[in-house]
């Protein structure tokens, strides 16, 4: 593998800033306002064209490798060859040492599971009832941790702040943060982070994510395909973001703000 690319392509800025006519307090005014970048990616697996993401264009090679990696195309590092990263073009190119398979057919295609034998049943993509996994690593973590993390992820989430147009994610131990990306795309913030760990052999034994907005199915699923068992986050769950933590074994925790939060599903981890 080449060494790790900088962060951002050349001239691709993260935000953008544009003259904008404000209302506040009853009057008008001209101000400079910041928006935050929107760049499509088109990633291709040995020349076949697999998926286009909208994403914040940093950590890109992150991105693309966390995508392949939670979608099932990748299963280690060794597989792959060679990234290379066309910012012009927007393409990422991925070569692997063997062909890899993936169904484009099933990519996008919406399937019922039943999890756990228990007779209930999600609405996963076809492809994510094959990746997502039960989660049964034993982290724990006392209330006070859980305000220092996401307080800690709050004070590194310079683009989130500026445009209030992205999401945050964050990679970390009970102690400390480890590793914090931000997106326009909540799956592309959580994929920055795998992709970085899977680069690097990080193992996600007693590791936590947490998450600057609401927990969705979709940051669930993602939580569970990178292997982590318990996400906080600062916003409200979705019923079904609930129903599936439940069935894949991650404690979701939501509503983290000022000194009180929720724990929605398996609260063992929760130190009380």
């Amino acid at each position: 593998m080449a060494h790790e690319r900088p962060e951002q392509g050349p001239g691709l800025p993260l935000q953008q800033e544009r003259q904008i006519l404000r209302f506040d307090g009853g009057a008008w005014s001209e101000v400079t306002d910041v928006a935050a970048t929107e760049y499509a990616l088109t990633i291709f697996v040995n020349d076949q064209e697999m998926a286009t993401v909208v994403c914040t264009p940093e950590y890109m090679e992150d991105l693309v490798i966390g995508f392949l990696a939670s979608e099932g195309v990748i299963r280690s590092m060794d597989q792959v060859l060679d990234i290379q990263l066309s910012h012009f073009r927007g393409t990422a190119r991925v070569r692997t040492l063997s062909t890899v398979n993936f169904n484009q057919e099933f990519f996008n295609k919406r399937y019922i599971a039943s999890c756990c034998g228990k007779g209930r049943q999600s609405f996963y993509f076809y492809n994510d009832a094959h990746t997502a996994r039960l989660v049964t690593d034993a982290v724990e973590i006392r209330p006070d941790q859980i305000f220092r993390l996401m307080e800690s992820m709050e004070s590194e989430a310079q683009l989130w702040q500026s445009t209030g147009g992205v999401h945050m994610a964050s990679l970390c131990t009970p102690d400390q943060v480890l590793l914090s990306r931000t997106d326009i795309g909540r799956h592309n913030a959580l994929d920055k982070l795998y992709g970085h760990a899977f680069r690097h052999g990080e193992p996600m034994t007693g590791k936590l994510i947490t998450f600057s907005g609401r927990l969705s199915s979709e940051v669930l699923l993602k939580c569970a395909k990178i292997g982590v068992g318990l996400v906080l986050a600062k916003s409200a769950p979705t019923a079904l973001a609930l129903q599936i933590a439940e069935e894949l074994g991650i404690t979701a925790v939501g509503f983290v703000r000022g000194q009180g939060f929720n724990v929605y599903t398996h609260p063992w981890r929760i130190v009380r």
